[in-house]
């Protein structure tokens, strides 16, 4: 039981984060980096459609907001893609990619 929990506290949110880049499936880390990216994104994107509606240029509040409907229908895309397929543990990640011994592994070694 102890052996769990020090493998979840050695392994740190960047490295949660590369290794979601990396291995099959989004781990938690990951979906949280991912969420604060569309906040920031959300703000740049608010912060230019004031600026086309206080240039009152027709084109460009069009244009911004047509960046802002991508932005959203990504955002909801991507949600609904996790909420059918779930996120996974960062461990089940580590073991897909051999990083550490799985419990086939570990049962040949104890043969």
């Amino acid at each position: 039981m102890s052996n769990k929990q020090s493998g979840k506290a050695e392994i740190s949110s960047a490295e949660a984060v590369f290794l979601g880049a990396l291995a099959p499936g989004v781990n938690g880390p990951t979906w949280n980096t991912l969420k604060s990216t569309f906040v920031m994104l959300g703000v740049c994107l608010a912060v230019m459609l004031g600026l086309a509606f206080s240039s009152s240029d027709t084109f460009l509040i069009l244009h911004v907001g047509f960046l802002v409907l991508i932005a959203v229908s990504l955002f909801m895309l991507l949600s609904w893609f996790l909420a059918e397929t779930g996120l996974v543990s960062v461990e089940h990640q580590m073991q897909e990619m051999d990083m550490v011994p799985n419990d086939q592994q570990r049962s040949k070694k104890s043969e």
